[in-house]
C-alpha cells in the first residue's frame, strides 16, 4: 500500500502534537514531512520563561529530540520554512528552493509577538519574548546593560521579568492597564500580585502608554504619553501576539484575524487543515496550549478517517507561577447583577478565592495564593456543575475524604494534555507505573506545565495504597514542613525563591523561623540552584561553619588550615608553631588527611589565630571537600606510575570551597597500592600504567563502604572533568546530609554512570560547576575580614569585641 504523503508546515507544539494523535491512529499510513522555522526539534514554548530565568535548559524543555523524527521516520527540515502553496497541485514551495507534494497539508504556523508600532521600536535592544532565539538574545544583553523595561503586564509579560530579575537587571514593567493581568484577574488578585513581584524587585507603571523609545541606534529610555521618562537598555516587548497567517493570505486560503477553519479544522481549500494558534475557529483564536491539544485530537482522527465528535471550541484557564506567587483563574471572573460569589480572603497568608455562580452554576474561578483547587474548579466550570457539587466535594474533603477518589474517572487532570482521571489510573494498573515520570512518559500527565504533578501524586497514591512508597519519594525535610526535598527544590525552581525566609514564607512552614534541620538545608538548596542570584546566609549555617572551626567537648575549638595535597613548607610549619606557642595550644595533631589541627584553641582567640595563621581554612568544619589526601607519587616512589601530588593538588585547588550536600573526602595515590586509601574515598582517584582509575562513593567512617569503579580516563584534564560532573550531580540530586556513599547507593551506581556517560551532560554539569566557582569568594577570608567572627562571639560570649 502506498503511503499517503502528509506536510506539516510548522514545528511548535500543536502541529507536533497532532503528528503524535496520527501516528497513533495510523502509524505506516503516512509519510511525514515537517518543516520548521527555527533550527531546534519540537520544544515546549511554555517553559521558555524557565530557561530565561536560569532554571532548566533547551535540552530539558524538548518534548521530541533529534532521534523522535528518525525512529517514526519523519523528513524534518528545521530552519526552512514554507513560503507559497499551490492548492490546484497540493504542492509546497520553501524557502530554500524545495517543492514538496502533499495529499495532505497541516498549517500550524502559530503566532507571532505583536510589537508597538511606536518610534524607536526598531532600535538596537528592543526585542519580543517568543522563542528560543529571543531568550538568547535577552541574556546577551543582560551581560552587558542593567537597566531592563517590559512593555505588557500580562502572563508573559510578568514571567519575562522574573527572567531578567534573575539575570541581575534592574526591571520596570509598563502596562496600559490599572492593575496586572487585567484579562485574567480581578482587580483585587490583580493588587495582590502587584504587592508580591515589588517585594521581589519589579517596578510598576501602570496606567502608562509609551509613546517613543529614546536613543539613537541604542535604547537608552522609555517616554510615556504623559511625558515622563524612565532610563533603559533593554525593552522587551510582551504585549500579544497574532496569529501568523501571512503564508494562507499569499496562498489565497481564506483568513480573518486567523486562517478560518471549521469544527473538523478543515481550512475553505482542499486537503489543507489549520491547528493551533494560527487557526480560527468560530471567531475564536486560542493563545493556551490545551485548546490546541484538543483541536490536534479531532484533526488527528479527521485525517487518519476516523470517527470523531466534532470541536466545538475550548474553556480555557491561567496559571501564572513566578517566585513566591501561584495565580488561577478560568470562565468569567467579573460579577454583576446576574452573578453571585463566594469569596474568601486571607490577608495574613495572602491568599484570596472568588468563586463566580450564575442561576446555580459555577461560571468562573480566581485563586491567588494557593490553586491546588485550580483543576476541580476548572472541571466543574466545564460542566457548569452546580454549585452544591462543589460545596460537597469540600465537605467530604473535611471529612477526610481524598480529592481524587471523589472525582469521576471522565473527569480531566492534565488540563494541557486533556488526560483524565481513568486513562491514569487505568495506566497505572496496566502498566505497573509507581511514579510521576512514568505516568508523565506513557500519558503525558504533566507533560506540559506540570501543574498537575501533585494530583498525579495522589492518583499513585490512591491507586497503589500501600505500594505507593510516597514517604521514600515525599518524606519532608523537617517537622517544619510537609514538603520533601524534591518537592522544596521544585518550588525554588518553579517560583525562583531567593532566601530561605522566603521559602518558609510563601511554602507555609509551620514554624515561622523553621530549625536547626531545614534552616542549613534551605541555605545549601538555594546556593547551589541560584549561584549568581543567592546570597550566602551564615545565619543559616551550623556553628561550626560560622566560627571557621570545630568545637570540642570542652568547649575550645580545633583549627586546621589548608595544605594542598598535604604538601607544605618551612614558611607555613613555622607560622603553624609560633601561633601554636603564643596561644598555648595544648595539642598539634597530624590529622589522617595529610595536615596539622590545632587542638584546645579558646574560642575568643580564633580571630585572632587565624589572622596571625595567614593561611587559609581547611574546612575540616564545613559541609565541603575537606582534604585531598595524596601519595609521593612518582616523582619520589619507585612504585608510583602517576603524578599523584600535582593531581591532588590540583583537584583540591579546584573544589575548595564550594558547597556540598555533606562533607567530600578524596583522595589520589599513584599506584594501586592505595597509600592514600583511595579506595575508602568519596572519590578517589588510582594511578596506573597510562591512566587514572576514578573509585565512587566510598567511606571510611562508621559506616564503611568500598569505593566503586566509575571509570578509567587517560589525562588529568579528564579527571577534573569526570569529577566536576561527578560531584556537580551529586550537589543537585543529594539530600542534604545525605554522604556520598548512601547516595550512590539510593541511585545506583549503573544510573550515575549513564548519565555522566553522556559528554554533553558532562559538559553541562561542568559549565553549572564552574558558574557557582566563578561567583564563588572565600567565605572564611571573608569573614575574617568583616569581622563575622568577632560578631558570632559577641553574640555567643560576654567578651567586649572591637567591632568594625
Amino acid at each position: 500500500m502506498t503511503k499517503q504523503k502528509l506536510v506539516l508546515v510548522g514545528n511548535g507544539m500543536a502541529g507536533v502534537r497532532t503528528i503524535e494523535e496520527i501516528i497513533k491512529l495510523a502509524p505506516d499510513r503516512f509519510e511525514i514531512t515537517i518543516f520548521g522555522r527555527e533550527p531546534y526539534p519540537n520544544y515546549n514554548r511554555i517553559q521558555l520563561s524557565k530557561v530565561l530565568q536560569g532554571d532548566t535548559s533547551i535540552k530539558d524543555i524538548t518534548i521530541n529530540d533529534w532521534q523522535w523524527y528518525e525512529d517514526h521516520q519523519i523528513l524534518l527540515y528545521p530552519g526552512e520554512t514554507v513560503i507559497n502553496i499551490y492548492p490546484e497541485d497540493q504542492l509546497v514551495f520553501t524557502s530554500k528552493g524545495r517543492k514538496v507534494q502533499y495529499d495532505k497539508l497541516i498549517l500550524a504556523t502559530g503566532s507571532l509577538p505583536f510589537m508597538l508600532p511606536i518610534p524607536g521600536a526598531n532600535k538596537e535592544g528592543v526585542t519580543a519574548f517568543r522563542d528560543i532565539k529571543d531568550c538568547e538574545r535577552i541574556i546577551e544583553y543582560s551581560k552587558m546593560y542593567k537597566k531592563s523595561a517590559v512593555i505588557g503586564g500580562g502572563l508573559l509579560g510578568l514571567e519575562a521579568a522574573r527572567g531578567l530579575l534573575n539575570l541581575g537587571m534592574e526591571v520596570s514593567v509598563v502596562h496600559l492597564g490599572d492593575y496586572l493581568m487585567d484579562r485574567q484577574l480581578d482587580k483585587t488578585a490583580g493588587k495582590l500580585l502587584q504587592k508580591e513581584l515589588e517585594l521581589q524587585g519589579m517596578k510598576f507603571y501602570l496606567e502608562k502608554q509609551t509613546k517613543e523609545i529614546l536613543g539613537d541606534q541604542k535604547v537608552k529610555g522609555l517616554r510615556f504619553h504623559d511625558g515622563q521618562e524612565i532610563p533603559v537598555d533593554l525593552v522587551v516587548m510582551a504585549v500579544g501576539i497574532k496569529p501568523n497567517i501571512q503564508l494562507a493570505k499569499e496562498s489565497g486560503i481564506p483568513f480573518n484575524r486567523g486562517i478560518l477553519v471549521n469544527d473538523w479544522l478543515e481550512t475553505q481549500a482542499p486537503n489543507i487543515y489549520a491547528v493551533g494558534e494560527c487557526a480560527e475557529h468560530r471567531e475564536t483564536v486560542y493563545g493556551v496550549v490545551a485548546p490546541l491539544y484538543e483541536q490536534g485530537k479531532v484533526l488527528a482522527k479527521r485525517i487518519c478517517g476516523k470517527e470523531s465528535l466534532p470541536y466545538k471550541g475550548s474553556a480555557v484557564s491561567t496559571q501564572l507561577k513566578v517566585s513566591g506567587v501561584d495565580v488561577f483563574s478560568a470562565g468569567e471572573i467579573f460579577e454583576n447583577e446576574q452573578i453571585k460569589t463566594i469569596m474568601s480572603y486571607d490577608d495574613y497568608r495572602g491568599i484570596y478565592k472568588k468563586i463566580l455562580i450564575r442561576d446555580g452554576k459555577i461560571i468562573g474561578a480566581v485563586l491567588f495564593g494557593d490553586t491546588g483547587e485550580g483543576n476541580r474548579l476548572f472541571n466543574l466550570i466545564k460542566k457548569e456543575a452546580d454549585i452544591f457539587e462543589y460545596t460537597l466535594s469540600c465537605r467530604n474533603e473535611q471529612n477526610g475524604c481524598s480529592l481524587v477518589a471523589t472525582i469521576a474517572d471522565e473527569e480531566i487532570i492534565c488540563g494541557c494534555n486533556g488526560v483524565k482521571k481513568g486513562t491514569i489510573v487505568n495506566a497505572i494498573q496496566s502498566q505497573g507505573l509507581t511514579t510521576v515520570e512514568q505516568v508523565k512518559g506513557y500519558t503525558n500527565a504533566s507533560r506540559s506545565c506540570g501543574g498537575c504533578k501533585s494530583s498525579v501524586a495522589d492518583l499513585l497514591e490512591y491507586t497503589l495504597g500501600d505500594q505507593f512508597k510516597r514517604q521514600e519519594q515525599n518524606e519532608p525535610i523537617c517537622s517544619c514542613t510537609t514538603l520533601s526535598r524534591d518537592d522544596v527544590i521544585k518550588e525554588i525552581r518553579e517560583k525562583v525563591l531567593t532566601m530561605t525566609m522566603e521559602v518558609m514564607r510563601v511554602l507555609n512552614w509551620k514554624t515561622e523561623d523553621g530549625c536547626s534541620k531545614c534552616r542549613p538545608a534551605l541555605n545549601y538548596y538555594l546556593g547551589m540552584l541560584h549561584p549568581l542570584l543567592y546570597q550566602d546566609e551564615r545565619e543559616s549555617r551550623f556553628v561550626n561553619e560560622r566560627l571557621h572551626a570545630n568545637i570540642q567537648k570542652d568547649g575550645t575549638f580545633s583549627v586546621v588550615p589548608r595544605m594542598y595535597g598535604g604538601v607544605t613548607n618551612a614558611e607555613e610549619l613555622r607560622r603553624i608553631a609560633d601561633v601554636a606557642e603564643k596561644y598555648n595550644v595544648p595539642l598539634i595533631k597530624l590529622t589522617g588527611g595529610q595536615r596539622i589541627d590545632l587542638v584546645g584553641v579558646k574560642k575568643e582567640d580564633l580571630p585572632s589565630v587565624w589572622a596571625d595563621l595567614g593561611m587559609p581554612s581547611g574546612f575540616a568544619y564545613g559541609k565541603s571537600l575537606r582534604t585531598v589526601k595524596t601519595c609521593v607519587g612518582d616523582t619520589f616512589c619507585r612504585f608510583g606510575t602517576q603524578d599523584s601530588i600535582a593531581m591532588g593538588i590540583r583537584m583540591e585547588r579546584k573544589f575548595q570551597r564550594i558547597s556540598m550536600p555533606h562533607k567530600v573526602k578524596m583522595a589520589v595515590s599513584a599506584c594501586p597500592r592505595n597509600c592514600a586509601e583511595s579506595g575508602i574515598k568519596d572519590l578517589g582517584v588510582v594511578g596506573v600504567d597510562g591512566a587514572w582509575e576514578i573509585y565512587v562513593g566510598g567511606n571510611g567512617g562508621t559506616h564503611l563502604r568500598a569505593g566503586d569503579l566509575f571509570c578509567r580516563v587517560k589525562t588529568q584534564e579528564e579527571v577534573l572533568e569526570m569529577a566536576g560532573a561527578y560531584l556537580q550531580y551529586y550537589r543537585e540530586t543529594a539530600h542534604y546530609l545525605e554522604r556520598t556513599s548512601i547516595w550512590v547507593e539510593r541511585l545506583g551506581l549503573e544510573h550515575i554512570k549513564s548519565i555522566l556517560a553522556d559528554k554533553d551532560t558532562r559538559q553541562a554539569l561542568n559549565e553549572r560547576l564552574d558558574e557557582t566557582l566563578s561567583v564563588l569568594k572565600d567565605p572564611w577570608q571573608e569573614t575574617i575580614n568583616s569581622g563575622e567572627i568577632q560578631k558570632e562571639l559577641y553574640k555567643t560570649v560576654n567578651i567586649p569585641v572591637d567591632i568594625k
